[in-house]
């Protein structure tokens, strides 16, 4: 898989043609299209699609509603999701670094062709620094992001704030000091009936 570019600064192909009907702003209806929208592309995935299925089936219609609020969450500052990401994700079998890869980069293709850069800069951040912390948790901390995934941190976060935020040493990799791509806490708090995958 060849690393992704993305910026948002030019639409892609697909979505050119409505550019000037991006949104500038997140809203909770706009977020809603967007989860919507997203999870249809990955239900339609031949590399996702099997995960998903095999832990949603008969109940995507309570998972999407969840995925708006954790997007409004992050957001919008919405305090209505209450789950932990962390723990919703650990029991997966058989995930892989190229499945959170894929994800990334269908999460970020839908993020582009409906919103402006500085509002889909909101998503981009998050859905890294989430999406690397899942893979330290789940693989390791001696585990190295794969390059396509460097590369999407490279196009959306500046190299000032990750020089501060990345360990520069095999020993801090280890687990001296264990830092995340980007500031801030993972949102969500543990609760039973929300403990779905993202």
């Amino acid at each position: 898989m060849t690393a992704p570019t993305h910026t948002c600064a030019s639409a892609p192909a697909t979505a050119q043609a409505a550019a000037s009907a991006r949104y500038l702003e997140p809203t909770e209806p706009n977020i809603r299209e967007l989860v919507y929208g997203f999870y249809d592309r990955v239900r339609a995935d031949p590399l996702l699609a099997p995960v998903f299925e095999a832990v949603l089936h008969g109940r995507w219609d309570d998972h999407l509603p969840k995925m708006c609020r954790f997007w409004g969450s992050l957001v919008l500052g919405d305090k209505r999701y209450r789950g932990n990401v962390q723990q919703a994700h650990q029991p997966l079998e058989g995930i892989e670094p190229r499945h959170f890869s894929r994800w990334l980069h269908l999460f970020l293709d839908t993020v582009c062709e409906r919103y402006e850069p500085a509002a889909a800069l909101r998503f981009m951040e998050p859905a890294l620094r989430i999406a690397q912390s899942l893979q330290l948790s789940r693989f390791g901390w001696d585990y190295e992001i794969p390059p396509e995934q460097r590369a999407l941190l490279e196009r959306v976060a500046p190299k000032q704030q990750r020089n501060d935020l990345e360990p520069h040493s095999h020993d801090e990799r280890r687990g001296a000091v264990r830092r995340e791509p980007f500031p801030g806490k993972i949102v969500g708090r543990s609760s039973s009936d929300d403990n779905d995958a993202a």
